[in-house]
């Protein structure tokens, strides 16, 4: 286990509704977003907390790429089980990655843009129908 007193440590006793695999993974979606699917944009985002200068300009993801890629990650990932896996560690909606999201700007453990908010993650797409698994069926002779 980590040092009780680090700011995720901090966060998961403030906030129980999300599993620290949940915010593990939400950062694992912003760098597939950027890396792998090659989303985002440069831009200048905002200073964090104690930041005497502005930072250097950062590829900056979108709510709505950032929540595109974590359905595709966690569908990688997870196949069928993506939705049952998301949902055992607190995220059942797009709002819920917007909240760890937010959750980790706070502690200063993500950046943001002045246009960025909470509310551009909310119903990005709908769960189960995100995660429905397509079965197909075919009969063959």
């Amino acid at each position: 286990m980590f040092d009780p007193e680090h700011p995720i440590a901090k966060l998961l006793r403030e906030d129980r509704r999300y599993r620290l695999e949940a915010y593990a993974f939400v950062f694992e979606a912003l760098q597939y977003a950027q890396q792998v699917l090659r989303l985002g944009r440069p831009c200048q985002t905002e200073p964090l907390p104690g930041e005497t200068e502005p930072p250097e300009p950062a590829v900056h993801v979108t709510a709505q790429e950032l929540c595109q890629a974590a359905r595709q990650l966690a569908l990688e990932q997870y196949g069928l089980m993506a939705k049952i896996v998301l949902n055992s560690w607190g995220i059942h909606s797009t709002g819920d990655i917007g909240e760890i999201v937010f959750n980790l700007l706070r502690i200063g453990h993500m950046r943001k843009t002045p246009s960025d908010r909470r509310e551009d993650f909310d119903d990005v797409y709908d769960f189960d129908e995100a995660f429905r698994p397509d079965f197909r069926t075919t009969l063959t002779e």
